[in-house]
Protein backbone atom coordinates (compact mmCIF):
# COMPACT_ATOMS: atom_id res chain seq x y z
CA UNK A 1 0.00 0.00 0.00
CA UNK A 2 2.94 2.30 0.65
CA UNK A 3 4.30 1.71 -2.86
CA UNK A 4 0.85 2.34 -4.34
CA UNK A 5 0.50 5.53 -2.33
CA UNK A 6 3.90 6.69 -3.54
CA UNK A 7 2.86 5.87 -7.09
CA UNK A 8 -0.38 7.83 -6.82
CA UNK A 9 1.41 10.88 -5.44
CA UNK A 10 3.85 11.11 -8.35
CA UNK A 11 3.56 13.87 -10.93
CA UNK A 12 3.73 11.33 -13.75
CA UNK A 13 0.67 9.50 -12.40
CA UNK A 14 -1.28 12.73 -11.94
CA UNK A 15 -0.46 13.88 -15.47
CA UNK A 16 -1.37 10.47 -16.87
CA UNK A 17 -4.65 10.51 -14.95
CA UNK A 18 -5.46 14.01 -16.19
CA UNK A 19 -4.72 13.03 -19.80
CA UNK A 20 -6.80 9.87 -19.36
CA UNK A 21 -9.80 11.81 -18.04
CA UNK A 22 -9.56 14.30 -20.90
CA UNK A 23 -9.20 11.49 -23.44
CA UNK A 24 -12.15 9.51 -22.03
CA UNK A 25 -14.36 12.61 -22.02
CA UNK A 26 -13.38 13.42 -25.61
CA UNK A 27 -13.90 9.81 -26.71
CA UNK A 28 -17.29 9.76 -24.98
CA UNK A 29 -18.31 12.96 -26.76
CA UNK A 30 -17.20 11.54 -30.12
CA UNK A 31 -19.07 8.26 -29.57
CA UNK A 32 -22.21 10.11 -28.43
CA UNK A 33 -22.03 12.34 -31.51
CA UNK A 34 -21.61 9.33 -33.81
CA UNK A 35 -24.53 7.48 -32.17
CA UNK A 36 -26.82 10.48 -32.34
CA UNK A 37 -25.83 11.21 -35.95
CA UNK A 38 -26.53 7.59 -36.91
CA UNK A 39 -29.97 7.76 -35.25
CA UNK A 40 -30.84 10.99 -37.04
CA UNK A 41 -29.65 9.55 -40.34
CA UNK A 42 -31.84 6.46 -39.93
CA UNK A 43 -34.84 8.63 -39.02
CA UNK A 44 -34.26 10.80 -42.07
CA UNK A 45 -34.02 7.76 -44.31
CA UNK A 46 -37.25 6.40 -42.75
CA UNK A 47 -39.02 9.74 -43.37
CA UNK A 48 -37.90 9.67 -46.99
CA UNK A 49 -39.12 6.08 -47.44
CA UNK A 50 -42.48 6.83 -45.81
CA UNK A 51 -42.96 9.94 -47.95
CA UNK A 52 -42.20 7.98 -51.14
CA UNK A 53 -44.54 5.16 -50.15
CA UNK A 54 -47.32 7.61 -49.23
CA UNK A 55 -46.98 9.29 -52.62
CA UNK A 56 -47.16 5.89 -54.32
CA UNK A 57 -50.34 4.90 -52.47
CA UNK A 58 -51.93 8.27 -53.22
CA UNK A 59 -51.18 7.63 -56.90
CA UNK A 60 -52.90 4.22 -56.63
CA UNK A 61 -55.98 5.95 -55.20
CA UNK A 62 -55.96 8.45 -58.01
CA UNK A 63 -55.78 5.69 -60.62
CA UNK A 64 -58.23 3.13 -59.20
CA UNK A 65 -60.12 4.74 -56.40
CA UNK A 66 -60.60 3.47 -52.86
CA UNK A 67 -61.17 -0.17 -53.88
CA UNK A 68 -57.79 -0.37 -55.57
CA UNK A 69 -56.13 1.38 -52.64
CA UNK A 70 -57.72 -1.08 -50.17
CA UNK A 71 -56.47 -3.99 -52.25
CA UNK A 72 -52.90 -2.61 -52.37
CA UNK A 73 -52.85 -1.86 -48.63
CA UNK A 74 -54.14 -5.34 -47.75
CA UNK A 75 -51.52 -6.94 -49.95
CA UNK A 76 -48.72 -4.93 -48.35
CA UNK A 77 -49.83 -5.67 -44.81
CA UNK A 78 -49.33 -9.39 -45.51
CA UNK A 79 -45.63 -8.82 -46.23
CA UNK A 80 -43.21 -9.30 -43.32
CA UNK A 81 -41.47 -6.22 -42.04
CA UNK A 82 -41.90 -3.11 -39.91
CA UNK A 83 -44.22 -1.24 -42.30
CA UNK A 84 -47.48 0.12 -40.91
CA UNK A 85 -50.61 0.98 -42.93
CA UNK A 86 -54.07 2.25 -42.07
CA UNK A 87 -56.85 3.46 -44.38
CA UNK A 88 -60.01 4.94 -42.85
CA UNK A 89 -63.03 6.91 -43.89
CA UNK A 90 -63.42 10.54 -42.90
CA UNK A 91 -65.36 9.33 -39.85
CA UNK A 92 -62.47 7.09 -38.70
CA UNK A 93 -63.92 3.73 -39.80
CA UNK A 94 -61.07 1.40 -40.72
CA UNK A 95 -61.09 0.06 -44.29
CA UNK A 96 -57.70 -1.72 -44.40
CA UNK A 97 -54.35 -1.86 -42.57
CA UNK A 98 -52.47 -3.49 -39.73
CA UNK A 99 -52.69 -0.74 -37.08
CA UNK A 100 -55.13 -1.65 -34.35
CA UNK A 101 -55.15 1.37 -32.03
CA UNK A 102 -53.80 4.92 -32.25
CA UNK A 103 -53.69 7.85 -29.86
CA UNK A 104 -56.69 10.14 -30.20
CA UNK A 105 -56.42 12.87 -32.80
CA UNK A 106 -53.58 11.36 -34.82
CA UNK A 107 -55.69 11.02 -37.98
CA UNK A 108 -57.17 14.49 -37.67
CA UNK A 109 -53.94 16.29 -38.60
CA UNK A 110 -51.94 15.77 -41.78
CA UNK A 111 -48.34 15.51 -40.47
CA UNK A 112 -45.31 13.31 -39.78
CA UNK A 113 -44.61 12.36 -36.15
CA UNK A 114 -43.49 9.64 -33.74
CA UNK A 115 -46.39 8.01 -31.90
CA UNK A 116 -47.19 5.15 -29.55
CA UNK A 117 -49.40 2.55 -31.23
CA UNK A 118 -50.75 -1.01 -31.06
CA UNK A 119 -50.29 -3.20 -34.07
CA UNK A 120 -53.05 -5.64 -35.01
CA UNK A 121 -51.41 -8.58 -36.78
CA UNK A 122 -54.39 -10.65 -37.85
CA UNK A 123 -52.23 -13.17 -39.69
CA UNK A 124 -50.34 -14.11 -36.54
CA UNK A 125 -53.37 -13.48 -34.28
CA UNK A 126 -51.47 -11.14 -31.91
CA UNK A 127 -51.19 -7.50 -30.96
CA UNK A 128 -47.89 -5.60 -30.66
CA UNK A 129 -47.36 -2.34 -28.82
CA UNK A 130 -44.58 -0.07 -29.94
CA UNK A 131 -43.39 3.26 -31.24
CA UNK A 132 -43.46 4.27 -34.87
CA UNK A 133 -42.73 7.14 -37.19
CA UNK A 134 -45.92 7.77 -39.19
CA UNK A 135 -47.21 10.14 -41.83
CA UNK A 136 -50.95 10.95 -42.18
CA UNK A 137 -52.20 11.93 -45.62
CA UNK A 138 -55.75 13.13 -46.37
CA UNK A 139 -57.01 11.76 -49.69
CA UNK A 140 -59.70 13.34 -51.85
CA UNK A 141 -63.09 12.40 -50.49
CA UNK A 142 -61.91 12.70 -46.89
CA UNK A 143 -60.23 9.31 -46.67
CA UNK A 144 -57.27 9.12 -44.22
CA UNK A 145 -54.14 7.22 -45.15
CA UNK A 146 -51.50 6.46 -42.49
CA UNK A 147 -48.13 5.04 -43.53
CA UNK A 148 -45.37 4.38 -41.03
CA UNK A 149 -42.38 2.36 -39.86
CA UNK A 150 -41.94 0.64 -36.54
CA UNK A 151 -38.90 2.04 -34.66
CA UNK A 152 -38.12 -1.09 -32.65
CA UNK A 153 -35.18 -2.08 -34.83
CA UNK A 154 -33.76 1.42 -34.69
CA UNK A 155 -34.17 1.47 -30.92
CA UNK A 156 -32.35 -1.86 -30.68
CA UNK A 157 -29.60 -0.54 -32.96
CA UNK A 158 -29.32 2.59 -30.83
CA UNK A 159 -29.09 0.49 -27.65
CA UNK A 160 -26.39 -1.66 -29.27
CA UNK A 161 -24.43 1.45 -30.26
CA UNK A 162 -24.69 2.92 -26.77
CA UNK A 163 -23.66 -0.40 -25.24
CA UNK A 164 -20.69 -0.58 -27.63
CA UNK A 165 -19.77 2.99 -26.71
CA UNK A 166 -19.90 2.12 -23.01
CA UNK A 167 -17.79 -0.99 -23.50
CA UNK A 168 -15.30 1.00 -25.59
CA UNK A 169 -14.98 3.67 -22.91
CA UNK A 170 -14.52 1.00 -20.28
CA UNK A 171 -11.74 -0.66 -22.25
CA UNK A 172 -10.14 2.73 -22.95
CA UNK A 173 -10.21 3.54 -19.23
CA UNK A 174 -8.77 0.15 -18.25
CA UNK A 175 -6.03 0.27 -20.89
CA UNK A 176 -5.29 3.89 -19.99
CA UNK A 177 -4.92 2.98 -16.33
CA UNK A 178 -2.63 0.07 -17.19
CA UNK A 179 -0.57 2.27 -19.52
CA UNK A 180 -0.44 5.05 -16.93
CA UNK A 181 0.67 2.58 -14.26
CA UNK A 182 3.38 1.19 -16.55
CA UNK A 183 4.65 4.65 -17.58
CA UNK A 184 4.51 5.94 -14.02
CA UNK A 185 6.39 2.90 -12.72
CA UNK A 186 9.05 3.37 -15.38
CA UNK A 187 9.44 7.08 -14.67
CA UNK A 188 9.31 6.51 -10.91
CA UNK A 189 12.02 3.85 -11.13
CA UNK A 190 14.33 6.23 -12.99
CA UNK A 191 13.60 9.03 -10.53
CA UNK A 192 14.28 6.65 -7.62
CA UNK A 193 17.58 5.62 -9.25
CA UNK A 194 18.53 9.29 -9.54
CA UNK A 195 17.45 9.90 -5.94
CA UNK A 196 19.44 6.89 -4.66
CA UNK A 197 22.54 8.06 -6.52
CA UNK A 198 22.07 11.57 -5.14
CA UNK A 199 21.84 10.14 -1.62
CA UNK A 200 25.07 8.22 -2.22
CA UNK A 201 26.79 11.38 -3.46
CA UNK A 202 25.46 13.35 -0.49
CA UNK A 203 26.97 10.66 1.72
CA UNK A 204 30.42 11.63 0.41
CA UNK A 205 30.92 9.29 -2.55
CA UNK A 206 31.65 11.83 -5.30
CA UNK A 207 32.49 9.03 -7.72
CA UNK A 208 28.80 8.12 -8.03
CA UNK A 209 27.06 9.05 -11.28
CA UNK A 210 23.41 9.20 -12.31
CA UNK A 211 22.26 6.34 -14.57
CA UNK A 212 21.82 7.13 -18.29
CA UNK A 213 19.64 4.74 -20.31
CA UNK A 214 20.64 6.05 -23.72
CA UNK A 215 17.11 6.97 -24.84
CA UNK A 216 17.99 10.66 -25.12
CA UNK A 217 14.82 11.78 -23.31
CA UNK A 218 14.58 14.65 -20.83
CA UNK A 219 15.63 12.45 -17.89
CA UNK A 220 18.69 11.28 -19.82
CA UNK A 221 19.61 14.88 -20.66
CA UNK A 222 19.14 15.89 -17.02
CA UNK A 223 21.29 12.96 -15.86
CA UNK A 224 24.05 13.83 -18.36
CA UNK A 225 24.09 17.48 -17.29
CA UNK A 226 24.16 16.52 -13.62
CA UNK A 227 26.94 14.01 -14.30
CA UNK A 228 28.94 16.73 -16.04
CA UNK A 229 28.36 18.96 -13.02
CA UNK A 230 29.45 16.17 -10.66
CA UNK A 231 32.52 15.57 -12.81
CA UNK A 232 33.43 19.24 -12.52
CA UNK A 233 32.79 19.22 -8.76
CA UNK A 234 34.98 16.12 -8.45
CA UNK A 235 37.74 17.84 -10.38
CA UNK A 236 37.52 20.90 -8.13
CA UNK A 237 37.55 18.75 -4.99
CA UNK A 238 40.55 16.79 -6.25
CA UNK A 239 42.21 20.07 -7.15
CA UNK A 240 41.55 21.37 -3.65
CA UNK A 241 43.04 18.22 -2.15
CA UNK A 242 46.06 18.44 -4.42
CA UNK A 243 46.54 22.11 -3.58
CA UNK A 244 46.42 21.33 0.11
CA UNK A 245 48.94 18.49 -0.30
CA UNK A 246 51.20 20.55 -2.55
CA UNK A 247 51.11 23.54 -0.23
CA UNK A 248 52.11 21.26 2.62
CA UNK A 249 55.03 19.83 0.63
CA UNK A 250 56.21 22.46 -1.87
CA UNK A 251 55.88 25.50 0.38
CA UNK A 252 57.53 23.79 3.31
CA UNK A 253 60.99 24.25 1.78
CA UNK A 254 60.81 28.07 1.20
CA UNK A 255 59.21 28.56 4.61
CA UNK A 256 61.98 26.52 6.19
CA UNK A 257 64.61 28.58 4.32
CA UNK A 258 62.89 31.77 5.43
CA UNK A 259 63.00 30.66 9.07
CA UNK A 260 66.61 29.49 8.82
CA UNK A 261 67.73 32.85 7.34
CA UNK A 262 66.02 34.74 10.15
CA UNK A 263 67.31 32.36 12.83
CA UNK A 264 70.87 32.50 11.52
CA UNK A 265 70.80 36.31 11.43
CA UNK A 266 69.62 36.40 15.05
CA UNK A 267 72.04 33.75 16.27
CA UNK A 268 75.27 35.16 14.87
CA UNK A 269 76.84 38.52 15.48
CA UNK A 270 77.40 40.14 12.13
CA UNK A 271 78.22 43.45 10.59
CA UNK A 272 75.38 45.68 9.43
CA UNK A 273 76.04 44.67 5.82
CA UNK A 274 75.63 41.01 6.71
CA UNK A 275 72.35 41.75 8.52
CA UNK A 276 71.18 43.68 5.47
CA UNK A 277 72.05 40.71 3.23
CA UNK A 278 70.19 38.33 5.55
CA UNK A 279 67.15 40.60 5.58
CA UNK A 280 67.33 40.83 1.78
CA UNK A 281 67.28 37.03 1.55
CA UNK A 282 64.27 36.92 3.90
CA UNK A 283 62.46 39.54 1.81
CA UNK A 284 63.22 37.63 -1.40
CA UNK A 285 61.80 34.41 0.05
CA UNK A 286 58.77 36.34 1.32
CA UNK A 287 58.20 37.84 -2.13
CA UNK A 288 58.34 34.37 -3.66
CA UNK A 289 55.75 33.12 -1.20
CA UNK A 290 53.52 36.12 -1.89
CA UNK A 291 53.77 35.41 -5.63
CA UNK A 292 52.78 31.82 -5.05
CA UNK A 293 49.73 32.74 -2.97
CA UNK A 294 48.72 35.45 -5.44
CA UNK A 295 48.93 32.92 -8.25
CA UNK A 296 46.86 30.43 -6.26
CA UNK A 297 44.23 33.07 -5.51
CA UNK A 298 44.05 34.10 -9.17
CA UNK A 299 43.70 30.48 -10.33
CA UNK A 300 40.96 29.85 -7.78
CA UNK A 301 39.13 33.03 -8.83
CA UNK A 302 39.36 32.16 -12.53
CA UNK A 303 38.22 28.56 -12.04
CA UNK A 304 35.22 29.87 -10.09
CA UNK A 305 34.37 32.19 -13.01
CA UNK A 306 35.05 35.21 -10.86
CA UNK A 307 36.39 37.56 -13.53
CA UNK A 308 33.98 40.51 -13.64
CA UNK A 309 32.15 41.05 -16.92
CA UNK A 310 33.15 44.71 -17.08
CA UNK A 311 36.77 43.58 -17.63
CA UNK A 312 35.70 41.68 -20.76
CA UNK A 313 35.92 43.63 -24.02
CA UNK A 314 36.97 43.34 -27.62
CA UNK A 315 40.70 43.84 -28.18
CA UNK A 316 43.51 42.96 -30.59
CA UNK A 317 45.19 39.71 -29.53
CA UNK A 318 48.05 40.26 -31.99
CA UNK A 319 48.95 43.54 -30.28
CA UNK A 320 49.00 41.84 -26.86
CA UNK A 321 51.19 39.02 -28.18
CA UNK A 322 53.68 41.48 -29.73
CA UNK A 323 53.83 43.41 -26.44
CA UNK A 324 54.77 40.23 -24.55
CA UNK A 325 57.43 39.39 -27.14
CA UNK A 326 58.94 42.87 -26.82
CA UNK A 327 59.11 42.41 -23.04
CA UNK A 328 61.17 39.20 -23.33
CA UNK A 329 63.36 40.14 -26.32
CA UNK A 330 66.18 41.70 -24.20
CA UNK A 331 66.37 38.58 -22.01
CA UNK A 332 66.40 36.39 -25.11
CA UNK A 333 69.26 38.35 -26.65
CA UNK A 334 71.32 38.05 -23.48
CA UNK A 335 70.72 34.27 -23.44
CA UNK A 336 71.52 33.89 -27.13
CA UNK A 337 68.00 32.81 -28.00
CA UNK A 338 66.43 33.39 -31.38
CA UNK A 339 62.90 34.82 -31.13
CA UNK A 340 60.55 34.86 -34.13
CA UNK A 341 57.00 36.14 -34.50
CA UNK A 342 54.41 34.89 -37.01
CA UNK A 343 51.01 36.54 -36.70
CA UNK A 344 48.67 38.77 -38.72
CA UNK A 345 48.53 42.52 -38.31
CA UNK A 346 45.23 42.37 -36.41
CA UNK A 347 43.59 39.49 -34.57
CA UNK A 348 40.35 40.66 -32.86
CA UNK A 349 38.88 38.64 -30.00
CA UNK A 350 36.62 39.08 -26.96
CA UNK A 351 37.87 38.63 -23.42
CA UNK A 352 40.15 40.04 -20.75
CA UNK A 353 43.20 41.78 -22.21
CA UNK A 354 45.09 41.66 -18.90
CA UNK A 355 44.49 37.95 -18.32
CA UNK A 356 45.49 37.05 -21.88
CA UNK A 357 48.69 39.07 -21.46
CA UNK A 358 49.44 37.24 -18.19
CA UNK A 359 48.81 33.85 -19.82
CA UNK A 360 51.08 34.62 -22.80
CA UNK A 361 53.77 35.94 -20.46
CA UNK A 362 53.63 32.64 -18.52
CA UNK A 363 53.93 30.60 -21.74
CA UNK A 364 56.85 32.66 -23.02
CA UNK A 365 58.53 32.55 -19.60
CA UNK A 366 58.19 28.74 -19.49
CA UNK A 367 59.55 28.39 -23.01
CA UNK A 368 62.41 30.76 -22.21
CA UNK A 369 63.36 28.83 -19.05
CA UNK A 370 63.28 25.36 -20.58
CA UNK A 371 64.59 26.11 -24.07
CA UNK A 372 67.76 27.74 -22.68
CA UNK A 373 70.05 25.06 -21.21
CA UNK A 374 71.27 25.51 -17.63
CA UNK A 375 74.66 27.11 -17.03
CA UNK A 376 77.46 24.74 -17.85
CA UNK A 377 75.21 22.53 -20.02
CA UNK A 378 75.22 22.35 -23.79
CA UNK A 379 72.13 21.52 -25.86
CA UNK A 380 73.97 21.13 -29.17
CA UNK A 381 71.80 23.72 -30.88
CA UNK A 382 70.91 27.39 -30.47
CA UNK A 383 67.76 27.87 -28.38
CA UNK A 384 64.84 29.23 -30.40
CA UNK A 385 61.41 30.55 -29.52
CA UNK A 386 58.50 31.21 -31.88
CA UNK A 387 55.23 33.00 -31.06
CA UNK A 388 52.53 32.54 -33.70
CA UNK A 389 48.84 33.45 -33.92
CA UNK A 390 46.17 32.75 -36.48
CA UNK A 391 42.44 32.46 -37.04
CA UNK A 392 40.96 29.00 -36.40
CA UNK A 393 37.41 28.98 -37.68
CA UNK A 394 35.51 31.50 -35.57
CA UNK A 395 38.21 31.50 -32.89
CA UNK A 396 41.85 32.37 -32.36
CA UNK A 397 44.92 30.16 -31.81
CA UNK A 398 48.06 31.54 -30.17
CA UNK A 399 51.01 29.14 -30.05
CA UNK A 400 54.35 29.35 -28.23
CA UNK A 401 56.96 26.91 -29.57
CA UNK A 402 60.50 26.13 -28.45
CA UNK A 403 63.22 23.63 -29.31
CA UNK A 404 63.97 22.58 -25.75
CA UNK A 405 63.79 19.09 -24.22
CA UNK A 406 59.97 19.04 -24.34
CA UNK A 407 57.62 17.06 -22.11
CA UNK A 408 56.90 13.32 -22.38
CA UNK A 409 53.48 12.64 -23.85
CA UNK A 410 52.24 10.69 -20.82
CA UNK A 411 53.07 13.65 -18.53
CA UNK A 412 51.48 16.47 -20.53
CA UNK A 413 48.10 16.26 -18.84
CA UNK A 414 49.78 16.55 -15.42
CA UNK A 415 51.79 19.73 -16.05
CA UNK A 416 48.63 21.90 -16.01
CA UNK A 417 47.95 20.85 -12.42
CA UNK A 418 49.05 23.08 -9.56
CA UNK A 419 52.56 22.66 -8.13
CA UNK A 420 53.33 19.87 -10.60
CA UNK A 421 56.97 19.98 -11.71
CA UNK A 422 58.63 17.19 -13.61
CA UNK A 423 61.88 15.71 -12.41
CA UNK A 424 63.99 17.45 -15.05
CA UNK A 425 62.70 20.90 -14.13
CA UNK A 426 63.09 20.89 -10.36
CA UNK A 427 66.52 22.49 -10.61
CA UNK A 428 65.05 25.50 -12.43
CA UNK A 429 63.23 28.39 -10.69
CA UNK A 430 59.47 28.24 -10.37
CA UNK A 431 56.65 26.67 -8.40
CA UNK A 432 54.68 24.78 -11.06
CA UNK A 433 51.77 27.24 -11.27
CA UNK A 434 52.36 28.87 -14.67
CA UNK A 435 50.51 26.40 -16.88
CA UNK A 436 47.75 26.03 -14.27
CA UNK A 437 47.10 29.75 -14.55
CA UNK A 438 47.14 29.61 -18.37
CA UNK A 439 44.68 26.69 -18.35
CA UNK A 440 42.35 28.59 -15.99
CA UNK A 441 42.46 31.67 -18.25
CA UNK A 442 41.61 29.50 -21.28
CA UNK A 443 38.62 27.90 -19.51
CA UNK A 444 37.35 31.30 -18.35
CA UNK A 445 37.26 32.47 -21.99
CA UNK A 446 35.55 29.27 -23.17
CA UNK A 447 38.76 27.93 -24.75
CA UNK A 448 41.35 25.32 -23.89
CA UNK A 449 45.08 24.72 -23.58
CA UNK A 450 46.67 22.16 -25.92
CA UNK A 451 50.21 20.77 -25.64
CA UNK A 452 51.90 19.16 -28.65
CA UNK A 453 55.32 17.93 -29.73
CA UNK A 454 57.38 20.45 -31.75
CA UNK A 455 60.05 17.98 -33.00
CA UNK A 456 62.17 18.92 -31.11
CA UNK A 457 60.78 20.85 -28.22
CA UNK A 458 57.28 21.73 -27.19
CA UNK A 459 54.40 23.61 -28.78
CA UNK A 460 51.79 25.03 -26.38
CA UNK A 461 48.62 26.28 -28.07
CA UNK A 462 46.06 28.57 -26.49
CA UNK A 463 42.66 28.19 -28.21
CA UNK A 464 40.31 31.11 -27.59
CA UNK A 465 37.00 32.31 -29.02
CA UNK A 466 37.07 35.05 -31.64
CA UNK A 467 35.58 38.51 -31.77
CA UNK A 468 31.99 38.74 -30.56
CA UNK A 469 32.01 35.35 -28.81
CA UNK A 470 31.20 35.24 -25.17
CA UNK A 471 32.94 33.07 -22.67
Amino acid sequence: MTALGKLVRTTAFKLTLAYLVVFVVMAGCVLAYVTQSARELLLEQTRTTIAAETSGLAEQYRLGGVRRLVHVVERRTRLPGASLYLLTTFTGERLAGNVGELPAGVLDEQSTRVIEYRRDDRHEDKQINGRALVQVYVLPGGFRLLVGRDLEEQERLRAVMWRAAGISLTFITILGCIGGWFITRRVLKRVEDISDTAQTIMGGDLAGRLPVTGTGDELDRLAMHLNAMLERIGELMNGLKEVSDNIAHDLKTPLTRLRNHAEEALRSSRAPDEYAAALGAVIEESDNLIKVFNALLMIARLEAGGEPQDSMAEFDAAEVARSVVELYEPLAEDAGMTVSVDMPEHLPMYGSRELLGQALANLVDNAFKYAVPPEGASSGQAPALCISASKAGAGVEIAVSDNGPGIPEDSRHHVVERFVRLEGSRSRPGFGLGLSLVSAVARLHGGRLRIEDNHPGLRVILELPGKGASA
